[in-house]
């Protein structure tokens, strides 16, 4: 047997022959052209039209998550300005495929341009680029395998949320990726859709295509011709985490239940059903902007207020993030002042809202009236990209105002952690954002998929930020949360409630393991094992620490 180790990102087991899916869309030359450029431009622009049709065609079969991030990458084919910069390449002489190539590259690089931003992410902004490219050059676009085999585990460089899409679970048990990580759409939606996955693992394409292999998503292990005692120990475990699962009912407590309610992530009222089904007490983040990506214009108020109302009557807790706009999510209405040359850095969030007091008044009206005739608790409104105590006196004297009783905001950005105690003060509630604040702890760009080994919220200097910030809010009185995707490890979700942290928001999937986990476990062993992570000096050696204070982790099959 050889192992390959890489970060599992969906847990599971997957036993079958690998199906290698490799080859790349080649650089169009920079050859001049010399042919009609109308025709040329002509060309690539309906290359990128069919490219977005293709895009929404998915993102339509797909539904859920999937669907919004297809329908994203269907934006970006359409990005006026992108239209733009293919139609001046072709004029200066370039082909539709390298004018194309090119107009990406730019985009690629600069994360903006005429007061939109174009990515998600850079993966997905490659993906776009690729299909477009291939289709002017008559080329295949590498895609998933056909394969056979009744179960077969995918091995890939990286794979696209467009690729992700096509998989049937009941033949693709399993996928591998080299690169990626547990924080970007591919990972997301492997969880989302219950496929057992693996990322960053390096080596993972030495393994040749036919091979038997056993690949584990919870413990990020690739085993290439595993005997059958391995396969069976991978398996026990896999039933162990099933039953866990099963047996864990209710809301979120530990085992001598102290409280952690579980809350779900979700983008509108599509996403009710499955936070209902997997047991959420609430939504602990409405990502509201969901509802205007879309959109030249903001959607009206009406239509506002319809989406607001069923997430509202459908739980008895709703936290709604105001629109989070800028750097990787684009929004036509609300530009920038400015080309930015790094829009990680630039007017973001609340930033941008308070450029634009219009839009932000007329959201926070649109969620007063649907909250009307509800408990006074049950909405909570919540601003992102909050820098200090004077950003959230006045975003929560936005709220006030337009009669929102729970305002509070997001820690993203490190000075908001160090200063919690000051913006406590301020807000009736945090929300800690573990993605972005652990971009901006660390000085690296969640898109830099080479970089994510440094984008691990194990890291120790990233406990101790979310330590403060949850004793800052414990000391007021105040709740903290927890919204990023680092809630959804069932590991750390036990270091979490032991840093005291109040609340666990995570995508719907995700919540029945990390309820068992916590089920297993008492306050104490959650506390020591916040106490030991912390205590360590790098990721790898905070997650050993965390696990060997929780004993109930192996008889969970984790």
């Amino acid at each position: 047997m050889r192992e390959f180790t890489g970060t599992g990102v969906s847990p599971g087991v997957g036993v079958g022959r690998v199906r290698v899916m490799t080859g790349t869309v080649p650089v169009p030359p920079a050859e001049p052209f010399t042919g009609d450029r109308v025709a040329e431009t002509a060309r690539a622009l309906a290359a990128l039209e069919d490219v977005a049709r293709e895009l929404e065609s998915r993102a339509a079969a797909a539904g859920g998550e999937t669907h919004d991030v297809l329908a994203a990458q269907a934006l970006m084919a359409r990005d006026p300005d992108l239209a733009g910069e293919v139609t001046v390449g072709v004029s200066a002489g370039l082909s539709a495929a390298r004018a194309v190539y090119e107009s990406f590259g730019f985009y690629r690089e600069l994360l903006g341009g005429s007061g939109a931003y174009i990515s998600a992410r850079v993966a997905d902004l490659d993906d776009v680029r690729d299909r477009t490219v291939a289709r002017l050059m008559a080329f295949a676009v590498p895609g998933v395998p056909d394969a056979d085999d009744e179960h077969y585990v995918l091995i890939t460089q990286d794979l696209a949320p467009a690729d992700l899409a096509l998989l049937d679970p009941e033949r693709c048990v399993a996928f591998v990726t080299e690169e990626g990580g547990p924080i970007g759409h591919t990972a997301i939606l492997a969880r989302a859709m219950g496929i057992p996955a693996i990322v960053a693992c390096a080596g993972a394409l030495e393994v040749p295509d036919g091979a038997y292999v056993l690949a584990d998503g919870a413990s990020g292990t690739l085993v290439l011709d595993p005997d059958p005692a391995r396969i069976e120990r991978a398996r026990a475990a896999e039933k162990a985490r099933a039953e866990a699962v099963g047996s864990a009912a209710g809301p979120g407590r530990t085992k001598d239940g102290w409280s952690v309610p579980l809350l779900a992530n979700v983008g509108g009222p599509k996403d009710i059903q499955p936070a209902l089904d997997n047991g959420a007490e609430g939504v602990g983040l409405f990502r509201s902007e969901y509802l205007f990506l879309d959109e030249a214009v903001p959607p009206s108020e009406e239509q506002q207020i319809a989406a607001y109302r069923a997430v509202l009557e459908a739980f008895p807790r709703v936290v709604v993030r105001v629109l989070d706009a800028g750097a990787d999510k684009p929004l036509s209405f609300l530009p920038p002042a400015a080309v930015e040359p790094n829009p990680a850095l630039g007017e973001r969030g609340l930033r941008l809202l308070r450029r634009h007091p219009d839009v932000l008044r007329g959201q926070l009206r649109a969620l007063a009236k649907a909250a009307e005739g509800l408990p006074a608790d049950r909405l909570r409104v919540m601003a992102p990209m909050v820098t200090d105590a004077e950003e959230a006196r006045v975003f929560t004297r936005a709220c006030r105002e337009a009669g929102i009783q729970q305002a509070g905001i997001m820690i993203e950005v490190p000075a908001a952690a160090v200063r919690a105690h000051d913006i406590a003060e301020e807000v009736d509630f945090f929300s800690l954002g573990t993605n972005d604040l652990a971009q901006y702890v660390f000085a690296v760009d969640r898109q830099v998929s080479s970089l994510t080994r440094l984008q691990n919220p194990w890291r120790p200097a990233l406990l101790d930020l979310m330590a403060h910030a949850a004793k800052a809010a414990t000391e007021a009185g105040k709740g903290c949360g927890v919204c990023g995707e680092a809630a959804a490890d069932p590991v750390m979700a036990c270091v979490l409630a032991g840093l005291g942290v109040t609340s666990l928001s995570m995508s719907s999937p995700s919540l029945p393991l990390v309820r068992a986990a916590l089920a297993a476990h008492t306050y104490a062993e959650c506390q020591e094992a916040a106490r030991a992570a912390r205590a360590a000096r790098t990721a790898g050696a905070a997650r050993a620490a965390a696990r060997s204070a929780l004993p109930a982790l192996e008889t969970l099959g984790l």
